[in-house]
């Protein structure tokens, strides 16, 4: 089954020859590989250049063990360096490589090499690049599939691709299977075998009891406001645990560098300023999510909400999650302070839009309800709300664009409506 990944391929072809080392990332098994070795590789082919100007090494393939010796590698490279025109090298898992950083940056001084790597694991987080490469790096960062790359792949009734996509997640390998007890499985070994082994490994954490309990606190509470001294309670009081919330902001730390969760700051709107009493915490992956608490807790309103912020990342944007807070009178005259939520506050350069998530609006009453933080923000933003119906897009009489979550999903340039 063909998966596209175009908005990937794009920026790759974007960064050709721009002297950096292209470092692609994301979370294991998001299909970084196939994105280089194969639609890369193929549209270079397809520009006309030769296959011998393509050094690809595949540094998890046994056959290559002798490569992870980075004089080895070195000498191998060069000696396929077979004459003066421009050379793609690329490196899969490069952190199989004994001191690879020494290696990537003797590679920048090959003149007619163009250097691209993946890399996943333990040593490999996407904040060793930033201090490792020192501005020498042009990270391109990939998602798990997308809903409209994922629909692409499977075609058919909409409903039922969204069903199994919210159900069963965007890690490309989940396509391969035919049965939800296998794509289940899947998921589950997954996460025990390789997410939580590479943060185990990573910080030599003995006992993963807390790790764990705390991804599954995660997990079932995705879309709500959490902190570290918030969790830390719930511990003490579900799990009569007194793990401190120094040790669960460390964890959730380690959980966002390997790709298992994103965190998502409060903005207050009128205060243009953020509030770091609370954050919320999506995951990465939905399949992944869902196998934690056994598929269990299939709220949909949650879920789609967490797929709208997945859905935004990917596009380039900056997300937030916003606060507003007015000034209302009471019955009795006093004055008092009333806050209200605003799902996403999303940026990139000089557009702003405010989206609200919302199941379904089946009423002016409802409509009302899921409007009310976006009527009190003040500014000329655009504002949105996102509903799962399959409705036309439409202005409210405030001026609220209305929209199908397909519509968002299956159109990049949606927002601009």
């Amino acid at each position: 089954m063909e998966i596209k990944r175009d908005i990937y391929l794009n920026q790759l072809v974007n960064a050709r020859q721009n002297g950096f080392i292209k470092v692609v990332t994301g979370p294991r098994r998001c299909g970084k590989s196939y994105l280089l070795k194969t639609l890369f590789h193929n549209h270079l082919l397809s520009e006309g250049v030769d296959e011998n100007h393509i050094i690809e090494v595949d540094l998890e393939d046994r056959a290559n063990k002798e490569l992870r010796d980075s004089d080895a590698l070195l000498a191998n490279i060069n000696s396929r360096i077979i004459d003066q025109q421009l050379h793609f090298i690329i490196l899969d898992e490069v952190q199989k490589v004994d001191e690879f950083v020494d290696v990537l940056n003797s590679l920048l001084h090959i003149k007619n090499a163009d250097v691209y790597v993946t890399g996943s694991n333990s040593h490999f987080l996407s904040t060793d690049i930033a201090t490792e490469f020192r501005g020498r790096d042009h990270q391109i960062r990939v998602y798990p599939l997308s809903f409209s790359e994922y629909y692409s792949a499977v075609g058919g009734d909409k409903s039922d691709a969204w069903r199994d996509y919210y159900t069963f997640g965007g890690l490309p390998l989940i396509l391969s299977f035919t049965t939800d007890q296998e794509k289940a499985e899947y998921l589950r070994k997954l996460f025990q075998t390789v997410y939580l082994a590479d943060i185990l490994e990573r910080y030599k954490i003995k006992n993963d009891k807390e790790l764990r309990e705390l991804v599954n606190i995660l997990a079932s509470s995705i879309g709500s406001p959490n902190n570290p001294t918030k969790i830390a309670n719930t511990f003490k009081s579900v799990e009569n645990s007194n793990i401190t919330s120094q040790t669960i902001d460390k964890y959730l730390l380690y959980l966002q560098e390997a790709f298992v969760i994103r965190k998502a700051e409060r903005f207050d709107v009128k205060g243009r300023k953020y509030i770091g009493t609370q954050s919320k915490y999506y995951f990465e992956d939905m399949g992944v999510r869902n196998a934690l608490i056994n598929f269990r807790q299939q709220e949909e309103n949650h879920i789609m909400e967490n797929l709208i912020y997945n859905e935004l990342c990917l596009r380039g944007y900056q997300v937030d999650v916003g606060l507003v807070e007015i000034r209302k009178r009471t019955e009795d005259g006093k004055q008092e302070r009333v806050r209200f939520e605003v799902d996403f506050v999303v940026n990139q350069a000089s557009q702003r839009y405010y989206i609200q998530s919302a199941l379904a609006i089946p009423d002016k009453e409802k409509e009302e309800q899921e409007t009310q933080s976006l009527v009190n923000i003040d500014d000329s933003f655009k504002k949105i709300v996102i509903v799962k119906d399959n409705i036309k897009p439409w202005r409210n009489e405030k001026g609220i664009l209305m929209m199908g979550l397909m519509d968002f999903l299956l159109d990049k340039s949606s927002l601009e409506q």
